[in-house]
């Protein structure tokens, strides 16, 4: 990309590290940078292998080994009603750290220190990031419920359906912000990926995603009564075929990414500015 793509002509509200860049300025360093990394996914369609297959992997392989156990043998179709909406919940996490990691090689092949070289926003490199990546979750959602219709998924609130998926999209953005983070502080992408896995398996498996927590022992319910995955998954299933109050899961998982953001952003971003 060149830099006459994303620089403006006043040099004085050019700066990287000022403050002050116009908000005009500012969408027009995000839309460059927005299509660069577009272009790069054209010119690399293999990095999105992990968008196309992993809501179909994922699908497959819930439903089919543990939907017998938990819905009873001959019962996958009741299980695909209940596991759908909680792997919309799961796309947001896995896709983060994938954020994460590509946000770290891109230091480590000196792609950021070209960027930063240049006299535009700090800000707008990470937001073009979280952008792209929305797009990408975007598509791995529509991949994970037309495997599901396919299953049998039936979903009884049209309207339902497609606040559970901008809900998915909120709290998976607010997600990025944390593993862009972890992508600007941590040595390499190795790291991220186990530091990671080390958080996410937790919280995906100790959650209300692929079994009921009430099938669980009480110290594990107690931590699942608390994690945003569980608010999040509950909330889209009671959005997409109704049954159960919704309102406040859909508050909790809407403060956590109010939450998330308003803290990370800034450290990201910080990070981002001031790295060596």
């Amino acid at each position: 990309m060149s830099a006459a793509t994303v620089i403006d002509k006043p040099a004085a509200l050019d700066t990287g590290d000022d403050p002050h860049v116009g908000l005009r300025a500012h969408l027009r360093h995000i839309s460059a940078l927005v299509r660069r990394n577009v272009l790069w996914i054209r010119q690399d369609p293999e990095s999105m292998f992990d968008v196309i297959l992993m809501p179909i992997v994922f699908t497959l392989l819930f439903v089919f080994v543990f939907g017998g156990a938990i819905a009873g043998k001959g019962n996958q179709d009741e299980y695909v009603n209940y596991v759908v909406p909680g792997l919309m919940a799961m796309m947001g996490m896995n896709i983060a750290m994938g954020v994460g990691t590509g946000f770290n090689q891109d230091f480590q092949t000196g792609v950021m220190d070209r960027f930063r070289s240049l006299p535009i926003s700090r800000a707008s490199v990470l937001i073009a990031k979280i952008s792209v990546e929305i797009g990408r979750l975007l598509l791995a959602t529509a991949i994970l419920l037309g495997v599901g219709f396919l299953l049998g998924l039936s979903v009884s609130n049209v309207p339902g359906l497609f606040a559970a998926i901008g809900l998915a999209l909120v709290f998976g953005s607010s997600i990025m912000w944390i593993f862009l983070t972890m992508g600007v502080v941590m040595k390499n992408a190795q790291a991220i990926q186990g530091m990671g896995f080390l958080v996410l398996m937790p919280l995906q498996f100790g959650s209300s995603i692929f079994s009921p927590p009430s099938t669980m022992p009480g110290w594990l319910q107690t931590f699942t009564d608390y994690n945003p995955l569980s608010s999040l998954a509950d909330a889209a299933r009671g959005l997409m075929n109704g049954g159960q109050p919704v309102a406040h899961d859909v508050m909790i998982t809407l403060l956590w990414s109010l939450v998330i953001t308003v803290v990370m952003a800034p450290v990201a971003i910080h990070k981002y500015r001031t790295k060596t």
